[in-house]
């Protein structure tokens, strides 16, 4: 009798690791590809693009969840970053520059199309790594839940051919692709975070030359050599960069072959950026330069981390180290343009992708609220500068609401390219506001979406709802910069204006194309917000 039982118990474990085990994934997250719009992006690629004399150069420089007011330029008593300072001082000042999205792909993805990420479905996080059966989805969900992310649950899973189809859709068009169609060298130096099949890489998207990494982070260096200083979170994923260090897509790149770098690479960045504008400064160039810093995994150099010695938190004197040595490297940039003779003819721009992750614990967005995987000013609401000599207006402020989303339609129109009639795009060229010739605001309204979290501005009203809870909370800008009071209670026509003008640009959207793996919660007044990532 006992065989019979223990054969019973043994089928019955090996049932319950078969279904453990079994491979997750579901043909609903399918991501199908139009090859319609990619032979219409081609056809519009191969028609001879008109000319255009003594085009400018054009040098993007974006860091990585960079908050304004961590920086000497919007507050002074913050790191000293006399790069930005000069880029200000030569050029104009945004107080209300706003990213698409509080997140890093998203966000790009806007950036570099000009159109709202959302109208194409990269709405999201691309993930190379979902649970992969049952048990991890249930490791992920009982021990990954802490600071406020947790784990999908139920897990959605896409298969793993949809997986590796996530990125930057073939049928969008970059702003490289319209820069290159109109003769220009084209370069990435830094973060991609847009793709990593053959077919979504950056040199798939108009990039005749690439260095760095494709995934959303890379180590800095060397973990183990004493010239540098390492800040290892205890949050998840902290702790997931950390152990995927440099492989797979995280690896370092140049045009697509994986190197052994050894250099820090804020300032291998910088040095590779320099050296290719130097070989390219005989005609027009596009320099896209996302630097990753200061994302973590938190690293500097030793020496910079010396300088904040006064500093009390030793993990802040690493990520403040680190915003001194983003600034000069991007000094490295200027002084390359100048050394070159090209700075005259040069249009030159810095952003952030989003505000600072201060669930880091280090990172700072006051007085603005809240921060990165927040619609609130302190997720959205980044740091932004333009120089153009003799075109831009010098060392002023622009005060008005503009988007990531104009530095697309700025740089095309000063670059003289032309754009596609079978699209819609979302930004405005800026030139005409800033020199007077258009005044008033570029914009109507500023949308945000991110699954069930959402947000609009329109003049000096901000409406943030998360469908999903049910919170929303209403302010005005103007009287409350640092969004403390919500009035939404006391303004409910308000509230119902912007809710109406959400749905109506909701109706323009596709779903996002794949889904996401966590879920950031965070209480705000009292209420409940959830950001999918």
């Amino acid at each position: 009798m006992r065989h019979p039982v223990l054969l019973a118990a043994l089928a019955a474990l090996a049932a319950l690791a078969g279904f453990a085990l079994w491979p997750l994934g579901d043909e609903r997250f399918a991501i199908s590809v139009d090859p319609g719009a990619a032979r219409a992006k081609q056809t519009f690629l191969d028609e001879p693009a008109p000319a255009r004399s003594a085009p400018p150069n054009v040098v993007l420089i974006v860091a990585d969840d960079l908050g304004k007011h961590d920086v000497s330029l919007y507050a002074p008593a913050s790191v000293q970053t006399p790069s930005l300072e000069r880029i200000a001082r030569e050029g104009v000042t945004f107080s209300a520059g706003y990213v698409t999205s509080p997140v890093c792909s998203p966000s790009r993805a806007a950036l570099l199309t000009g159109r709202y990420q959302q109208r194409f479905g990269v709405e999201l996080l691309t993930h190379d790594r979902y649970p992969r059966n049952r048990l991890e989805a249930w490791v992920a969900k009982n021990f990954f839940s802490t600071h406020g992310w947790f784990a999908v649950d139920p897990p959605r899973v896409p298969l793993r051919r949809d997986i590796d189809r996530q990125g930057l859709p073939p049928g969008e068009i970059t702003l490289a692709e319209l820069l290159r169609r109109a003769g220009y060298a084209t370069g990435i130096f830094g973060k991609w975070h847009l793709g990593w099949s053959d077919a979504a890489t950056p040199q798939q998207h108009g990039f005749d030359h690439q260095y760095g990494f494709y995934d959303a982070f890379s180590l800095y260096a060397d973990p183990n050599d004493p010239d540098y200083v390492g800040v290892r979170g205890d949050y998840f994923a902290d702790r997931w960069q950390w152990w995927t260090g440099r492989s797979g897509h995280c690896a370092i790149r140049r045009n697509g072959e994986v190197i052994d770098e050894t250099g820090y690479l804020t300032d291998r960045i910088a040095e590779e950026a320099s050296a290719w504008i130097v070989a390219n400064r005989e005609r027009p160039f596009f320099a896209y330069v996302p630097f990753n810093a200061p994302h973590a995994p938190l690293q500097a150099p030793r020496a910079y981390v010396e300088r904040f010695a006064s500093e009390p938190n030793p993990d802040r004197r690493v990520y403040l180290a680190m915003i001194a040595a983003l600034d000069d490297a991007i000094g490295k940039i200027l002084a390359t343009l100048d050394e070159t003779g090209v700075a005259d003819r040069t249009l030159v721009i810095f952003t952030s992708d989003n505000g600072a992750a201060t669930y880091t614990g280090v990172a700072s967005n006051e007085p603005l609220r809240g921060g990165k995987l927040t619609n609130f000013e302190g997720g959205i609401n980044v740091p932004l500068v333009m120089r153009w000599p003799g075109r831009v207006p010098v060392n002023t402020t622009y005060r008005e609401p503009v988007s990531t989303l104009d530095l697309f339609a700025t740089i095309v129109a000063a670059a003289g390219a032309t754009l596609p009639a079978d699209r819609s795009y979302d930004g405005v060229d800026l030139f005409p506001h800033l020199t007077g010739e258009r005044p008033g605001s570029p914009h109507g309204a500023l949308f945000w979406r991110a699954g069930e979290h959402r947000g609009i501005r329109t003049g000096s009203w901000k409406l943030i709802s998360d469908t999903r809870t049910g919170a929303q909370v209403l302010f005005d800008l103007t009287q409350d910069p640092s969004e403390t009071t919500d009035v939404s209670g006391a303004q409910p026509a308000v509230v119902e204006d912007l809710e109406a003008r959400l749905r109506t640009w909701e109706s323009k959207l596709v779903t996002p194309l794949w889904p996401n793996v966590m879920e950031y919660r965070f209480q705000q007044d009292g209420r409940e917000f959830v950001f999918p990532l």
